[in-house]
């Protein structure tokens, strides 16, 4: 089998060091080469992939968790997701943490978009499913994971993205691929 050939503004790395190896992620500096032979680090973070689930209801609203994001100092709105585990299917993991996050268990779910939050530093691969539907567990609601759980209509979404309450990449993502999906009337 061979290699496909070089492409003219593929970058060339040259090497990569460990900066910290940690559970969740692995911090590195690349050394990397531009196709016009300028040559810079640039730093690399490799995490788990991540899953999380858009879950709407028959009235058109979306199950989010309201957290506070130490690293932003901000409380906001988030769909329900997190890690995938080794070796762990992204769909199950998906349907683990809503129930974990929430107190409800999605009925149905499909795959609705996968996305990359950072391309240029991150390698990981995040994917946002879609579930139409769920169930009450009547567990409680992990109080790490969130202050509260909220049914948010998808008319009120806007408002959110524009105040900054919903602004995290994979609830961002998620959110407007369902706005674009019920705008195309495919919903």
């Amino acid at each position: 089998m061979t290699a496909e050939p070089k492409r003219a503004s593929e970058w060339t790395i040259h090497g990569e060091r460990i900066v910290d190896d940690t559970r969740r992620a692995v911090l590195s500096i690349a050394d990397v080469e531009l196709p016009d032979g300028v040559r810079f680090e640039q730093y690399v973070l490799r995490v788990p992939g991540a899953a999380m689930v858009v879950v709407l209801d028959d009235d058109e609203r979306v199950l989010m968790v309201w957290r506070h994001r130490f690293i932003m100092k901000r409380w906001v709105w988030e769909l329900p997701g997190g890690y995938v585990d080794q070796a762990e299917d992204p769909l199950t993991c998906a349907a683990r943490e809503v129930e974990e996050e929430t107190g409800w268990r999605p009925r149905t779910m499909e795959k609705l978009v996968t996305f990359q939050p950072m391309v240029g530093t991150i390698d990981q691969e995040n994917v946002v499913y879609l579930a139409r539907g769920a169930d009450p567990t009547g567990a409680a609601p992990d109080i790490n994971e969130a202050e509260r759980v909220g049914w948010i209509p998808l008319t009120e979404i806007q408002q959110h993205l524009t105040n900054g309450t919903i602004v995290g990449a994979g609830s961002v993502s998620g959110l407007l691929a369902v706005l674009l999906l019920r705008a195309s009337g495919k919903l």
